[in-house]
């Protein structure tokens, strides 16, 4: 049962003193028998209260209000966490689509997560999840094969895309990053009718060479009949084991994001984002992601914005 030590720590600088900076945090391990959470350490500027509450989906979440003037606003989350899940995940490869119906029934969160979202380019989604529904009719292999086609037909190129690229732009441009492909492959199961989620969290494989590694990262749970959720990760086309931590999930990163709030002045800001994950024996994997936020701003009540984009 492999045994992580997460520090993920949000900054935001502004150009002039700011004051009341409201926010919203969802950096909180998710609670599942899947993580053990051994230590959970939260340090935020001047030490606000801060309200803890489960939203909609099932997420631990905190809110603040920073009144002081202050110039800068650092959340510093360190977690210890263990891992329980086995990492060797036997999928139910035998139940078909008509099972669906029976599972998803009449549960409000369930049907949401089945609907797909309004987007310009359905038509296309449409004929790729023809695609992806196997002869055999197995809800597994189907989610398997969306997985597959998003590996292999898009290309993981950093920094292209942000929090508010469409589905449609990246359908064109056929290239983004972990939440990109998420929400394509949330859209394409979604269009099959497969209950779907977003996930946020950290990939910690260690030495595996996959994408994402020691940085916040995103990907999907999908319903399988007579299993549950499964987690797969488009990004590395694998099944989630025991090497994901999980924060949050909703119907996409908007439900997700770590870290959004506002506060009143009309000044610019700069964001960092800083993740470090050790290993048990004894190696730390580091990414930092700058974003450039400077922007004119006469707004009383500006935005702060997420990170750029999950890795």
């Amino acid at each position: 049962m492999p045994l992580f030590k997460i520090q993920h720590i949000t900054t935001y600088e502004y150009d002039r003193l700011i004051q009341e900076s409201v926010n919203e945090i969802k950096i909180f391990p998710f609670l599942s028998p899947e993580q053990e959470i051994l230590q959970h350490e939260l340090v935020i500027t001047g030490n606000p209260d801060v309200q803890i509450f489960f939203d909609y989906w099932g997420n631990k979440t905190g809110i603040f209000n920073l009144l002081p003037p202050h110039q800068e606003l650092a959340i510093n989350s360190r977690l210890m966490v263990r891992t329980t899940g086995s990492d060797d995940l036997r999928i139910n490869f035998v139940s078909v689509f008509n099972e669906l119906p029976g599972e998803v029934g009449g549960h409000l969160k369930m049907l949401e997560l089945s609907r797909p979202g309004y987007i310009k380019s359905q038509a296309q989604i449409r004929e790729i999840a023809q695609w992806m529904h196997p002869a055999d009719d197995s809800v597994a292999i189907a989610i398997k094969n969306c997985s597959d086609y998003i590996f292999r037909e898009f290309s993981y190129i950093s920094g292209i895309t942000n929090v508010e690229t469409t589905i449609d732009e990246i359908l064109e441009q056929k290239a983004g990053v972990c939440q990109d492909f998420a929400h394509i492959m949330l859209q394409i199961l979604r269009t099959l009718k497969i209950p779907s989620r977003y996930v946020s969290g950290y990939i910690c494989p260690h030495k595996s060479g996959l994408r994402g590694e020691g940085a916040t990262h995103a990907w999907v749970e999908a319903w399988v009949p007579r299993f549950g959720w499964a987690g797969i990760d488009p990004t590395n086309n694998v099944w989630v084991t025991n090497t994901h931590v999980k924060l949050a999930t909703g119907r996409d990163f908007a439900d997700c994001s770590p870290v959004k709030g506002a506060f009143k002045g009309p000044a610019n800001q700069h964001l960092t984002v800083f993740v470090s994950v050790d290993y048990e024996d004894g190696q730390v994997i580091e990414e930092l992601n700058k974003v450039d936020m400077k922007r004119e701003n006469t707004a009383v009540d500006s935005p702060h914005f997420p990170p750029a984009a999950q890795q």
